[in-house]
């Protein structure tokens, strides 16, 4: 692809089609079974073997007994396998929950117990000091004293009954993977799709449970209408994606930037690149050489890892045309340097959480350059954006600051299991409360000034510290910076 249509967005052309998760992979298998879906360094898959193994996957997991909404945890690296049980979990109408590949055994123990998870799905080493077994062993008291690894019987976690160790280890307390693989013959493919076919749109696809400074992380549920009908107003409408495009995103999957560019692709039949850990060198050898068209790097420590790597400038980038990259909110350093070594790419911004299924605003592909890597881009079709001033609760005017709040399909369902905390977050019309800084100014264009929790009293002002991070790192001395507040003593 040498040139990317710019298009006016015309809502008259635009039609709502939204389908399950489930669905979505099957109907990019339809389309085109031989086309490349999911491109990993050392492994590539077509839509016809992903979505093979995906219904194997399900097969085996309704033997286990997965059943329609109960909650399955993933607990994995980056890899095929959890594309293929992401989509396997939707296929049985059950929840998907991304568990954060950071955690430790106490947020471990927490999580697998606050959401409920019936099943887990794991691995063991996954790099040199990481060790899922391990870790959740420690978890979970009495894991490795279980006699029956399809029923176990764990105080700290009640509903749990099975954790699928990947791969070819054994441990305590887990079912092999070669005996899970087994349980597929049980099921027929005929009862998946009768399943399937009982899921609703406004069902729980996916629990994505959001960090918390001062308290355990929450579950946000997020419906199949909200993430799928997202990735395709992303995707399909506002990014004019083809199915000869190659969108990579580095994120882990546990990551809902990650989940939402693989579904935008998929929803028009292109392929989603990745990798398993994120690392420079092996990053710039996949743009140079999968045929890697749109890009959705994001995050500033990933950005700066790309230009300050020695093989940057040495790569043929030439065949991206179109990258996420939030200059509005990057240290200047990255914008020069990305626009000279990739001078014909169109440039957006973006502005989304997990709690609206990712994107809430990003760029037009029709923006003026200024626009587009100078602000965060306009709400996606059916999504409303108003600023709120905090104190009064009334809606500011163009360009003055307050907190952000977003009403649409993409909102979350609640948090799991905390009625004050959705409460708080929901208003009784729709609005979700996002808790972030923001404004928009006179042409509908958003921007993103920090979070409210995070602003500081300077001189009996509130300044935001991404702003005061921002002004750091204008200067040519400074590659990052990170601001805390601390009381001065009198």
């Amino acid at each position: 692809m040498s040139q990317r249509e710019l298009r006016s967005e015309d809502l008259r052309s635009v039609r709502i089609q939204v389908t399950t998760l489930g669905d979505l992979l099957l109907i990019a298998n339809d389309r085109s079974p031989a086309a490349p879906a999911l491109i990993l360094p050392d492994e590539r898959l077509s839509y016809s073997q992903l979505t093979d193994r995906v219904l194997d996957r399900a097969r085996a997991l309704q033997a286990l007994g997965v059943k329609p909404r109960d909650h399955v945890g993933l607990l994995l690296p980056t890899c095929v396998e959890f594309v293929e049980f992401l989509f396997a979990i939707a296929l049985c109408g059950a929840v998907a929950v991304p568990l954060n590949a950071r955690y430790r055994y106490s947020e471990l123990a927490y999580v697998v117990e606050n959401g409920d998870l019936v099943a887990v799905i794991t691995t063991a080493q996954v790099a040199d000091h990481v060790n899922f077994v391990e870790r959740l062993t420690q978890a979970l008291p009495g894991l490795d004293r279980q006699s029956d690894a399809r029923q176990l019987q764990l105080a700290s976690a009640p509903k749990l009954r099975s954790i699928v160790l990947l791969g070819d280890a054994d441990a305590p307390g887990f079912l092999p993977q070669r005996d899970f693989d087994r349980l597929a013959a049980l099921s027929p493919e005929a009862q998946v799709h009768e399943t399937r076919m009982r899921v609703r749109l406004s069902d729980a696809a996916i629990m994505l449970y959001t960090s918390g400074t001062t308290s355990n992380p929450k579950g946000c549920l997020l419906s199949h209408e909200s993430i799928v009908r997202n990735s395709i107003a992303l995707g399909r409408h506002r990014y004019a994606l083809r199915h000869d495009d190659v969108f990579w995103s580095p994120l882990p999957m546990f990551h809902i930037a990650a989940i939402l560019p693989m579904c935008a692709i998929f929803d028009v039949g292109g392929a989603y690149a990745t990798m398993k850990h994120f690392e420079a060198g092996a990053a710039l050898r996949m743009l140079g050489k999968d045929n890697v068209t749109a890009t959705y790097p994001c995050f500033v420590t990933i950005m700066q890892d790309l230009i300050y790597h020695p093989d940057f400038k040495k790569t043929d980038l030439s065949r991206i045309t179109l990258m996420n990259s939030n200059f509005a909110v990057q240290p200047p350093a990255i914008k020069e340097a990305m626009l000279e070594a990739i001078p014909h790419a169109i440039y957006v911004g973006t502005f989304g959480m997990t709690e609206t299924a990712g994107t809430v605003s990003t760029s037009r592909l029709d923006d003026p350059l200024d626009e587009r890597v100078g602000r965060l881009g306009r709400p996606l079709p059916g999504l409303e954006v108003r600023i709120v001033d905090a104190e009064s609760g009334q809606e500011v005017v163009p360009g003055q600051r307050g907190e952000v709040w977003v009403r649409g399909y993409s909102t979350l369902l609640g948090y799991y299991k905390d009625p004050e905390k959705t409460a708080a977050a929901l208003t009784s019309d729709g609005w979700f409360r996002t808790g972030d800084v923001g404004s928009i100014d006179g042409r509908g264009t958003m921007m993103f000034h920090g979070r409210i929790k995070d602003m500081l009293k300077v001189g009996g002002e509130n300044v935001a510290a991404a702003e005061i991070e921002a002004c750091l790192q204008r200067h040519p001395g400074v590659k990052l910076a990170q601001v805390v507040a601390c009381r001065i003593s009198a």
